[in-house]
């Protein structure tokens, strides 16, 4: 399998290498082909060289810290890969190190996908150093990585300096209350974030506030998704007295939390109040029906 895996690489590198009609292949999707580190290494090889691939997916691959060194020193240099897709490996904090550094020369990636690696906060501390003064990557994603507080903290703190990156997906990462207010307190003044996804990370009513006080003075978030969290109606109050004061955020998402659990429909009274005084147009939550009454009957 090994010696296989080895020929089927090197045979991609000769027809990258050979033929004029792959050397213009601009996006590779090789999702779940158990590549492993040997094959990270010869697709490194390849980047090296080339100069059109644009989207680069290996996704699923058990690709490790190894493979991941092999692919941050090929990408250092390279000044055409714009998307690197890297969801479900085992590249670790090792591996995310590796990566990390290869944003301090790199000037042209600007998606980076790294969902499912098992980085921890450590691996989020590495990609927070780069990304104070990264200006290229536009979009992070981090979903199930196991970041915890800690790690948001790390981020909150490039956030405070990055003036690029408009997408930040932290989805099950379980930061919790405090890392809620790590993040909010760092995006309460950023100009460039339009998208923060912090789905399933166990934030209640405590970091519901905190995002609440956020969304008073910050002016460039668009997009909050607050699925699966443990908001409650008080949490929901504090959210609905800060729309009535932002005028930037089009869409929330406060599916499956508990506004209706305590207080019946008090805390979606509040977020209903709020919305005939708002801009939001776009708004997701199971107290979609107490809203609905709120307004209509």
């Amino acid at each position: 399998m090994l010696y296989s895996m080895t020929n089927v690489c090197q045979r991609f590198n000769k027809i990258l290498n050979t033929y004029h009609r792959y050397q213009t292949l601009a996006s590779l999707d090789l999702t779940n082909n158990k590549i492993g580190d040997l094959g990270a290494q010869h697709l490194a090889d390849a980047l090296r060289h080339n100069t059109t691939l644009t989207t680069l997916y290996l996704d699923s691959n058990q690709i490790g810290h190894v493979g991941a060194q092999h692919l941050a020193v090929a990408i250092q240099h390279n000044t055409s890969l714009t998307t690197l897709d890297f969801y479900h490996n085992k590249i670790g904090d090792v591996g995310a190190q590796h990566l990390a550094d290869a944003l301090q020369h790199n000037t042209t990636l600007i998606t980076l996908r790294l969902n499912s690696n098992q980085i921890g906060a450590v691996g989020a501390q590495h990609l927070a150093n780069r990304l104070q003064h990264n200006t290229s990557i536009t979009e992070l994603e981090l979903q199930w990585n196991q970041i915890g507080d800690v790690g948001a903290q790390h981020l909150a703190d490039a956030l405070r300096y990055n003036t690029t990156l408009t997408i930040l997906d932290l989805e099950a990462n379980k930061i919790g209350d405090v890392g809620a207010q790590h993040l909010a307190d760092a995006i309460r003044y950023n100009t460039t974030l339009t998208i923060l996804n912090i789905w399933n990370n166990e934030i209640g009513d405590v970091g519901a506030q905190h995002l609440a006080d956020t969304l008073r003075h910050n002016t460039s978030l668009t997009t909050l998704h607050l699925w699966n969290n443990e908001i409650g109606h008080v949490g929901a109050q504090h959210l609905g007295n800060a729309l009535r004061y932002n005028t930037t955020l089009t869409t929330l998402d406060l599916t499956e939390n508990g506004i209706g659990d305590v207080g019946g429909d008090v805390g979606a009274q509040h977020l209903a109040d709020a919305l005939q005084h708002n801009t939001v147009t776009v708004f997701h939550s199971l107290s979609m029906l107490c809203l609905y009454l709120h307004f209509f009957m």
